[in-house]
Protein backbone atom coordinates (compact mmCIF):
# COMPACT_ATOMS: atom_id res chain seq x y z
CA UNK A 1 0.00 0.00 0.00
CA UNK A 2 1.41 3.46 -1.15
CA UNK A 3 -0.08 7.05 0.38
CA UNK A 4 1.24 10.53 -1.15
CA UNK A 5 0.24 12.73 2.02
CA UNK A 6 -0.04 16.53 1.47
CA UNK A 7 -0.65 19.55 4.09
CA UNK A 8 -3.00 21.50 2.39
CA UNK A 9 -4.90 24.72 3.19
CA UNK A 10 -8.11 23.39 1.40
CA UNK A 11 -8.52 21.21 -0.81
CA UNK A 12 -11.87 19.32 -2.70
CA UNK A 13 -13.06 16.43 -5.11
CA UNK A 14 -15.36 17.13 -8.11
CA UNK A 15 -17.16 14.47 -10.06
CA UNK A 16 -19.00 15.69 -13.03
CA UNK A 17 -18.67 19.23 -12.74
CA UNK A 18 -20.19 19.02 -9.26
CA UNK A 19 -18.63 19.27 -6.20
CA UNK A 20 -18.49 15.72 -3.86
CA UNK A 21 -16.02 16.63 -0.77
CA UNK A 22 -14.18 19.47 0.43
CA UNK A 23 -11.61 20.07 3.36
CA UNK A 24 -10.23 22.96 5.15
CA UNK A 25 -6.85 23.08 6.31
CA UNK A 26 -5.57 19.51 6.91
CA UNK A 27 -4.22 16.71 4.89
CA UNK A 28 -5.00 15.30 1.34
CA UNK A 29 -4.32 11.54 1.33
CA UNK A 30 -4.17 10.26 -2.42
CA UNK A 31 -3.69 5.87 -1.59
CA UNK A 32 -2.53 3.18 -3.93
CA UNK A 33 -3.58 -0.65 -3.04
CA UNK A 34 -1.37 -3.25 -4.14
CA UNK A 35 -3.11 -7.05 -4.84
CA UNK A 36 -0.81 -8.32 -2.03
CA UNK A 37 -2.62 -6.07 0.80
CA UNK A 38 -4.04 -7.37 3.91
CA UNK A 39 -5.62 -5.83 7.32
CA UNK A 40 -2.13 -5.49 8.38
CA UNK A 41 -1.18 -3.25 6.31
CA UNK A 42 -4.52 -1.60 6.41
CA UNK A 43 -4.33 -0.94 9.74
CA UNK A 44 -0.52 0.41 9.41
CA UNK A 45 -0.98 2.80 7.14
CA UNK A 46 -4.24 4.46 8.98
CA UNK A 47 -1.63 4.75 12.02
CA UNK A 48 1.21 6.34 10.08
CA UNK A 49 -1.41 8.50 8.57
CA UNK A 50 -2.80 9.84 11.63
CA UNK A 51 -0.04 10.24 13.39
CA UNK A 52 2.76 11.81 10.97
CA UNK A 53 3.67 14.49 12.22
CA UNK A 54 3.43 17.72 9.39
CA UNK A 55 2.37 20.59 11.38
CA UNK A 56 3.48 22.99 14.01
CA UNK A 57 2.90 23.28 17.41
CA UNK A 58 1.41 26.30 19.58
CA UNK A 59 5.06 27.58 20.14
CA UNK A 60 5.59 27.63 16.36
CA UNK A 61 7.73 24.61 16.52
CA UNK A 62 7.90 22.81 12.88
CA UNK A 63 6.86 18.50 12.81
CA UNK A 64 5.71 18.53 15.97
CA UNK A 65 1.75 18.19 15.36
CA UNK A 66 -0.17 15.52 13.61
CA UNK A 67 -3.57 15.99 11.80
CA UNK A 68 -5.16 14.37 15.20
CA UNK A 69 -3.37 16.39 17.80
CA UNK A 70 -4.34 19.86 15.65
CA UNK A 71 -8.12 18.14 15.31
CA UNK A 72 -7.48 18.79 11.01
CA UNK A 73 -9.75 17.27 8.39
CA UNK A 74 -8.59 14.29 5.71
CA UNK A 75 -9.46 14.46 2.51
CA UNK A 76 -8.79 10.37 0.96
CA UNK A 77 -8.95 9.74 -2.72
CA UNK A 78 -8.27 6.20 -4.49
CA UNK A 79 -5.43 6.16 -6.30
CA UNK A 80 -4.52 2.83 -7.92
CA UNK A 81 -1.50 4.61 -10.55
CA UNK A 82 0.27 4.90 -7.54
CA UNK A 83 0.94 1.30 -8.23
CA UNK A 84 2.55 1.65 -11.09
CA UNK A 85 5.40 -0.20 -13.01
CA UNK A 86 6.98 1.40 -15.88
CA UNK A 87 7.77 -1.24 -18.91
CA UNK A 88 9.81 0.89 -21.19
CA UNK A 89 7.39 4.87 -21.01
CA UNK A 90 4.76 3.04 -20.86
CA UNK A 91 2.21 2.48 -17.03
CA UNK A 92 1.37 -1.16 -15.84
CA UNK A 93 -0.79 -1.78 -13.50
CA UNK A 94 -0.59 -4.97 -12.67
CA UNK A 95 0.57 -4.54 -8.94
CA UNK A 96 -3.16 -2.72 -8.46
CA UNK A 97 -5.93 -4.79 -5.95
CA UNK A 98 -8.64 -5.83 -8.67
CA UNK A 99 -11.38 -2.83 -8.90
CA UNK A 100 -13.78 -5.00 -6.73
CA UNK A 101 -11.63 -6.09 -4.15
CA UNK A 102 -10.01 -2.80 -4.13
CA UNK A 103 -13.01 -0.96 -3.36
CA UNK A 104 -13.58 -3.10 -0.55
CA UNK A 105 -10.92 -2.77 0.76
CA UNK A 106 -10.83 1.00 0.23
CA UNK A 107 -13.98 1.56 2.07
CA UNK A 108 -12.35 -0.59 4.71
CA UNK A 109 -9.46 1.52 5.28
CA UNK A 110 -12.23 4.77 5.21
CA UNK A 111 -13.88 2.91 8.33
CA UNK A 112 -10.69 2.30 10.17
CA UNK A 113 -10.18 5.74 9.75
CA UNK A 114 -13.41 7.00 11.11
CA UNK A 115 -12.84 4.44 14.05
CA UNK A 116 -9.40 5.80 14.58
CA UNK A 117 -10.42 9.67 14.63
CA UNK A 118 -13.53 11.84 14.34
CA UNK A 119 -15.74 10.36 11.87
CA UNK A 120 -17.18 13.65 10.52
CA UNK A 121 -13.22 14.38 10.03
CA UNK A 122 -12.69 12.29 6.90
CA UNK A 123 -13.58 12.99 4.31
CA UNK A 124 -13.54 11.23 0.31
CA UNK A 125 -13.89 10.87 -2.98
CA UNK A 126 -15.59 8.60 -5.29
CA UNK A 127 -14.44 5.20 -6.11
CA UNK A 128 -13.94 4.49 -9.12
CA UNK A 129 -15.00 7.70 -10.96
CA UNK A 130 -13.46 9.91 -12.98
CA UNK A 131 -12.52 13.21 -10.84
CA UNK A 132 -10.72 16.32 -10.02
CA UNK A 133 -8.83 16.43 -7.27
CA UNK A 134 -8.07 20.38 -6.33
CA UNK A 135 -5.25 20.59 -3.96
CA UNK A 136 -4.03 23.88 -2.20
CA UNK A 137 -0.58 22.71 -0.86
CA UNK A 138 0.66 24.27 2.31
CA UNK A 139 4.36 24.74 2.34
CA UNK A 140 5.04 22.60 0.10
CA UNK A 141 4.63 19.57 1.92
CA UNK A 142 4.34 16.50 0.24
CA UNK A 143 5.15 12.91 2.02
CA UNK A 144 5.54 9.20 0.56
CA UNK A 145 4.33 6.37 2.44
CA UNK A 146 4.79 2.99 1.87
CA UNK A 147 3.20 -0.12 3.76
CA UNK A 148 4.91 -3.04 2.33
CA UNK A 149 3.21 -5.68 1.01
CA UNK A 150 4.15 -9.31 1.48
CA UNK A 151 6.83 -10.66 0.11
CA UNK A 152 8.16 -6.87 -0.70
CA UNK A 153 10.06 -4.79 1.21
CA UNK A 154 10.95 -2.03 -1.09
CA UNK A 155 9.76 -0.25 -3.55
CA UNK A 156 12.94 -1.55 -6.48
CA UNK A 157 11.61 -1.81 -9.80
CA UNK A 158 13.19 -5.29 -9.95
CA UNK A 159 11.42 -6.57 -6.67
CA UNK A 160 7.93 -4.99 -7.66
CA UNK A 161 9.08 -7.20 -11.44
CA UNK A 162 9.41 -9.95 -9.31
CA UNK A 163 5.61 -10.20 -7.58
CA UNK A 164 4.11 -9.28 -10.94
CA UNK A 165 6.14 -12.11 -12.61
CA UNK A 166 4.84 -14.14 -9.31
CA UNK A 167 0.93 -13.19 -9.86
CA UNK A 168 1.36 -14.06 -13.91
CA UNK A 169 2.87 -17.57 -13.24
CA UNK A 170 0.25 -18.16 -10.40
CA UNK A 171 -2.59 -16.97 -12.89
CA UNK A 172 -1.46 -19.49 -15.35
CA UNK A 173 -1.26 -22.30 -13.03
CA UNK A 174 -4.60 -21.38 -11.92
CA UNK A 175 -5.93 -21.81 -15.47
CA UNK A 176 -3.94 -24.40 -17.18
CA UNK A 177 -3.10 -27.07 -14.08
CA UNK A 178 -0.10 -28.52 -12.84
CA UNK A 179 2.57 -27.82 -15.04
CA UNK A 180 5.05 -30.99 -16.82
CA UNK A 181 7.51 -30.12 -14.48
CA UNK A 182 5.31 -29.75 -11.50
CA UNK A 183 4.02 -33.61 -12.24
CA UNK A 184 7.82 -34.56 -12.78
CA UNK A 185 8.53 -33.22 -9.44
CA UNK A 186 5.57 -34.95 -8.05
CA UNK A 187 6.00 -38.10 -9.90
CA UNK A 188 7.35 -41.14 -7.15
CA UNK A 189 10.82 -42.21 -7.83
CA UNK A 190 12.07 -45.59 -8.97
CA UNK A 191 13.70 -46.54 -5.80
CA UNK A 192 9.96 -45.26 -4.02
CA UNK A 193 8.20 -47.86 -6.37
CA UNK A 194 10.51 -51.05 -5.20
CA UNK A 195 9.78 -49.86 -1.52
CA UNK A 196 6.85 -52.10 -0.09
CA UNK A 197 5.94 -49.72 2.84
CA UNK A 198 1.89 -49.12 2.74
CA UNK A 199 2.68 -45.62 3.99
CA UNK A 200 4.62 -45.15 1.38
CA UNK A 201 2.30 -45.96 -1.33
CA UNK A 202 -0.31 -43.45 0.50
CA UNK A 203 2.12 -40.43 0.32
CA UNK A 204 2.59 -41.03 -3.40
CA UNK A 205 -1.00 -41.16 -4.11
CA UNK A 206 -1.71 -37.79 -2.45
CA UNK A 207 1.01 -36.25 -4.63
CA UNK A 208 -0.39 -37.55 -7.87
CA UNK A 209 -2.17 -33.92 -9.80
Amino acid sequence: MKAVVQRVTRASVTVGGEQINAIGRGICVLLGISLEDTQKELEHMVRKILNLRVFEDESGKHWSKSVMDKQYEVLCVSQFTLQCVLKGNKPDFHLAMPTEQAESFYNSFLEQLRKTYRPEFIKDGKFGAYMQVHIQNDGPVTIELESSAPGATTSDPKQLSKLEKQQQRKEKTRAKGPSESSKERNAPRKEDRSASSGAEGDVSSEREP
